[in-house]
């Protein structure tokens, strides 16, 4: 029974962000109706995995500190993570970006603006990245782990964590790009799924990723404002 109730709940959450993106980004790309199914499944992304923890697992809600090192590794992490990226970009990232193309695509969505692009990392980097450890990490990785022992789950949580983003991000970017990009999110899901387990704290992830966030928004506005 547990084991059911485990892929019933994976089945329920893991589509969802991939057609709010799909319906937002190409489906009905700038028009009310796909902001509109865009903030529906968000919601259900972040609300669904409360309730169903509360009402399905009969969970108690407690915050759970990270046992000792953890943040300094997520730390750790985040830097050698970032370090990586801002590496991978300065070598290749000329020859596997079209900057013409990601310019244009900004300019469509309204964050061409310095501030509403400080707005939209803000988002991202403060908020978005917490509420994606405890959707990818907390829910899915302990779903998971009633299901396979630790290294699949590990691995099905950073895939499922990586399919929205290779819907999102074949809109501005090659395929080749899209591929690169697509197995560095996946390395990253892994190492957060892995100090999830490990720490038993979605915090150690969530300053990891905040930090890579960070780097990938400042590489951003180096390409758009050409700074």
């Amino acid at each position: 029974m547990k084991n059911k109730k485990a892929i019933l709940a994976i089945l329920l959450l893991v589509p969802v962000p991939s057609i709010g993106v799909f319906a937002a980004m190409i489906l009905f790309p700038n028009s009310p109706t796909g902001a509109v199914i865009f903030a529906i499944c968000k919601l259900w992304l972040f609300a669904f995995p409360a309730l169903w923890f509360k009402y399905a697992e009969k969970g108690k809600f407690r915050l759970s500190p990270p046992q000792k090192g953890g943040l300094f590794m997520g730390l750790v992490a985040g830097v050698l993570i970032s370090l990586a990226i801002f590496l991978f970009y300065m070598l290749a990232g000329a020859r596997l970006i079209d900057s013409s193309l990601i310019i244009d695509k900004i300019e469509n969505t309204g964050l061409a603006s310095p501030a509403r692009y400080i707005g939209a990392a803000a988002y991202w980097i403060l908020v978005n990245s917490i509420l994606e450890e405890y959707v990818w990490r907390w829910f899915v990785v302990r779903q998971l782990q009633t299901l396979v022992s630790k290294v699949p789950a590990i691995l099905c949580s950073a895939l499922f964590f990586t399919l929205h983003h290779i819907v999102a991000m074949q809109i501005y970017l090659s395929p080749l790009a899209v591929l690169v990009c697509s197995a560095g999110i996946f390395i990253g899901g892994a190492i957060w799924s892995l100090m999830y387990i490990r720490y038993k704290s979605i915090f150690p992830g969530y300053l990891s990723h905040a930090i890579v966030d960070l780097t990938i928004f400042a590489i951003g506005a180096s390409i758009i404002f050409g700074g």
